[in-house]
């Protein structure tokens, strides 16, 4: 558990040290914010920071740091290193910057703020993946609480309707309409914070179950540094992918935006969306733990953790819940894991509705305009969540990875036209760019090639971007400074 306290360690003092670094790199000054400049009552709304804080979390956590740090943990504890340092050095600063560059562009969406930066091509890319993503984790986020509500329901004896999948999908689905379609200060900005405490207070309550059972040890790093999934699938880039929002997460830079159109202050920044992204890596690592120290290991497999997440992720997660906590553990599993991914869910709907909004120049002060994109949307959403579940997540994931790599480039071409540090950005953004081109090349669902072939290309092809952003660079003025003009 020494590897656990010291990660856990790490974690914080990054967010007071390395996070410091970035936002002071950014350089937030005292402008004023969209939220008060345009303040519309519908998107546009002024927050307190506490509130944007645990609003923002909720937004980009719902299952990703829970499952996605659980399906991490079948490499072992090793997982640790990749939350722990993807959090600071990437996940972190992609969360920041996302943010922060829609707070200076009137709070416009995350494809928009590409293309200011990166050009049409760009931002025509980056509304496509944005939209298809956006629709991928709603749909995910509908149909994983709806998994665990019906496992509940079953356990307790019930059956019939109750505990079919599909009806309480199409009931989440319904939520996410009317969710997506009010101003966001009547459901999200009043009840979301609760369910954002709820998230961390789980988590918490994990934790000291984990340390209240003695037959729980979590692993050390240094005793079991080797691959431990039972399937033999390579650390290099499986795990990376996999665990997603637990280290860094595209779809994070989508949900920024939601809470730059309602920061009063550009300084709540460090607090709002590295802080944000700290706590969740936290979260993770806690899941993580969780995995690795209540399973049994085989033959230094992770095959009991392997063995429960094959009965479904919903089983596994209450699995762990009933474990560490018992009954408290059962209720606090049904707040914060099916409330909490509904509440993701319903804002990655909104944020698809926004992006949409600002590519095609649709108003949505007007209720017409936000029901004509809510409707083909959510209708969207019903279709996807029929298809195999574990085939989607496999896609949101390299999707999200691909867009988390998009937006560190961006930041970096920020940096540059900024005349500041690009290296912040541009290091994460080359990592990003080979794990997700090598998974593209190698994972079943995308190209399927060897090892052999996917590596090297993979990572020659980061080196390809990090090489094309060097060129352009050179060849491309940064913002002019015209304090000499001055008088």
């Amino acid at each position: 558990m020494v590897s656990f306290f010291l990660c856990l360690v790490l974690l914080i003092g990054g967010y007071f040290v390395y996070g410091k670094i970035v936002d002071n790199t950014f350089a937030p000054d005292d402008r004023e914010t969209p939220a008060v400049r345009i303040n519309d009552g519908v998107d546009y709304v002024v927050m307190p920071q506490w509130k944007l804080f645990l609003v923002q979390l909720l937004n980009i956590a719902g299952l990703g740091p829970i499952f996605g740090a659980m399906q991490g943990a079948l490499w072992g504890p090793i997982v640790f290193l990749w939350i722990t340092f993807g959090t600071i050095f990437a996940g972190g600063v992609h969360d920041y910057f996302s943010g922060m560059l829609s707070e200076r562009n009137d709070g416009v969406s995350i494809a928009e703020v590409t293309g200011i930066y990166m050009g049409t091509l760009m931002k025509n890319v980056m509304r496509v993946f944005s939209v298809v993503l956006l629709v991928m984790v709603g749909t995910v986020f509908a149909v994983g609480p709806a998994g665990l509500i019906t496992t509940l329901i079953g356990n307790s004896g019930m059956s019939g309707a109750l505990t079919n999948v599909k009806i309480w999908t199409f009931i989440i689905l319904a939520y996410y309409f009317i969710a997506t379609f009010v101003s966001i200060d009547k459901i999200i900005g009043k009840i979301y914070p609760i369910f954002g405490l709820c998230l961390i207070i789980m988590a918490i309550g994990v934790c000291i179950g984990i340390f209240t059972h003695a037959e729980y040890q979590i692993p050390e790093i240094w005793n079991n540094f080797a691959n431990m999934h039972p399937d033999g699938k390579p650390v290099w880039s499986f795990m990376f992918i996999t665990v997603a929002c637990g280290a860094i997460s595209g779809f994070h830079s989508t949900q920024s935006p939601l809470m730059a159109r309602c920061m009063k202050s550009e300084r709540q920044g460090h607090f709002v969306f590295y802080g944000a992204m700290t706590a969740e890596g936290i979260i993770a690592l806690i899941w993580a733990a969780a995995g690795c120290s209540i399973y049994e290991v085989t033959g230094g497999l992770s095959t009991g953790l392997s063995e429960a997440l094959g009965a479904g992720q919903s089983a596994a997660i209450y699995d762990v819940c009933a474990k560490t906590m018992g009954g408290i553990g059962i209720a606090l599993a049904m707040i914060g894991v099916i409330v909490c991914p509904i509440t993701s869910g319903d804002t990655a709907f909104r944020s698809a509705r926004l992006t949409i909004a600002d590519w095609f120049n649709i108003d949505q002060n007007e209720w017409k305009n936000r029901l004509i994109l809510c409707v083909p949307l959510l209708g969207v959403g019903a279709v996807v969540s029929q298809l195999d579940y574990a085939v989607v997540w496999r896609y949101f994931s390299w999707t999200n990875q691909t867009l988390a790599m998009i937006v560190l480039w961006t930041a970096s071409m920020f940096l540059f036209m900024e005349k500041k540090n690009y290296w912040i950005t541009a290091v994460p953004a080359t990592f990003m760019s080979a794990v997700s081109m090598t998974y593209f090349f190698s994972a079943s669902e995308c190209l399927g090639l060897s090892t052999a072939i996917a590596y090297p290309v993979g990572i020659i092809l980061a080196v390809v971007f990090l090489g094309a952003f060097l060129f352009v660079i050179k060849t491309r003025n940064p913002k002019p400074d015209y304090s000499s003009l001055k008088k």
